[in-house]
């Protein structure tokens, strides 16, 4: 395992149950994140993705609420929770990833200055025509790939 950690490797760790690698093994239960040291690895453990990437199934959206709730615990006693609590299997999901924008949402960001969340709530309202538009005055000339 390398030294540097991140929050998916708590999680598989979690998902093994007590075979899993017990990462924070010398870390101090009464250590809260924000006095711990840098270069620790309860620093690498970050409850709000490993809280995330629990709340995918069924069996563990509970806890992973739980652990929401009472975010202000230290890493060492959230992570001995999940660890301890959570039946040992393999779980996995897909990740929410935002979707790469369109050229037309690009086009409507460029030629009105918006924000992209704020082309994607106006792009509806756009014609075909409208787009085309916009397009062939953003167009600046060259070779399109």
């Amino acid at each position: 395992m390398a030294d540097k950690l991140t929050p998916f490797d708590f999680i598989k760790s979690i998902n093994e149950g007590k075979k899993g690698e017990n990462f924070l093994k010398d870390c101090k239960a009464d250590q809260s994140l924000e006095y711990a040291d840098p270069q620790s690895r309860d620093k690498a453990y970050v409850p709000f993705i490993v809280n995330r990437g629990l709340s995918y199934f069924k069996d563990t959206i509970i806890f992973a609420n739980e652990m929401n709730i009472k975010n202000d615990l230290p890493a060492k006693m959230q992570f001995d929770f999940y660890r301890n609590i959570i039946t040992p299997k393999r779980r996995f999901s897909k990740w929410g990833k935002k979707q790469k924008s369109s050229g037309d949402i690009e086009a409507i960001q460029k030629y009105y200055n918006y924000s992209r969340e704020k082309a994607e709530t106006v792009y509806p309202i756009f014609t075909h025509k409208q787009i085309t538009q916009i397009h062939k005055y953003l167009n600046i000339g060259g070779i399109n790939k």
